[in-house]
């Protein structure tokens, strides 16, 4: 397979359930501040102009971290990394249906790139508060839904993955988790495939989960 991503992204979840699943992948970085996302050579892959997209061992590509994350779950590895029961698995497509579109599409796209929703750059102070706001109030629904669990689909899995990108900005841009999610994110990091995949991609997990809980 091959694999576009951005280190530090979204693509991260990815990235850490191809290693957690031991495949076998090409890597091909694509500098979003450069624009390689426009390339020709790009669009040919992923006319979506975004990351990530995993190239099959078939040819086809999918896109779409929810997707990706959905379809090596159940693909690969006989669903070793995707809930055996109704319940679980709806909490899993629940959980990263709603970390992609409201916690990253609507909280933290306003905190990275205010200038997407405003050319008024006066305004772009108060459309990052109002994403930190929906970060915030979205990690008290996450949190509530981990309430006695360890992993979001009772055993661990893709789910988690997708779930540990969104912890991992706050950690970088200093926003406190509450105490389901800062426990979940500090047994993410405990993984010996997330600490590499970390390292891969520049940074330095002995360094991430020290911040306290909310």
């Amino acid at each position: 397979m091959k694999f576009y991503m951005t280190p530090g992204s979204c693509s991260t979840a990815i990235h850490i359930i191809l290693e957690e699943m031991e495949e076998i992948f090409e890597a091909h970085i694509v500098n979003l501040p450069a624009g390689d996302q426009f390339k020709p050579e790009y669009l040919a892959i992923n006319p979506k102009a975004n990351i990530p997209a995993l190239v099959r061992p078939d040819g086809t590509v999918l896109t779409e971290v929810a997707a990706i994350a959905f379809w090596l779950g159940r693909a690969r590895k006989r669903g070793q990394f995707w809930p055996a029961n109704l319940e679980d698995e709806t909490r899993a497509l629940e959980t990263m249906i709603f970390v992609t579109s409201s916690l990253h599409g609507h909280g933290f796209a306003r905190i990275f790139a205010p200038g997407q929703f405003s050319a008024d750059s006066q305004a772009h102070a108060t459309i990052e508060a109002q994403g930190r706001a929906l970060v915030q109030k979205g990690f008290g629904i996450v949190n509530q839904t981990l309430e006695g669990r360890k992993w979001v689909g009772g055993d661990y899995g893709v789910a988690d993955a997708v779930l540990f990108y969104v912890e991992f900005w706050a950690d970088k841009i200093g926003l406190a988790l509450p105490a389901n999610l800062l426990a979940h994110y500090r047994a993410m990091l405990a993984r010996p495939a997330v600490s590499q995949v970390l390292r891969e991609e520049g940074y330095a997990p002995d360094k991430l989960g020290q911040r306290d809980r909310v």
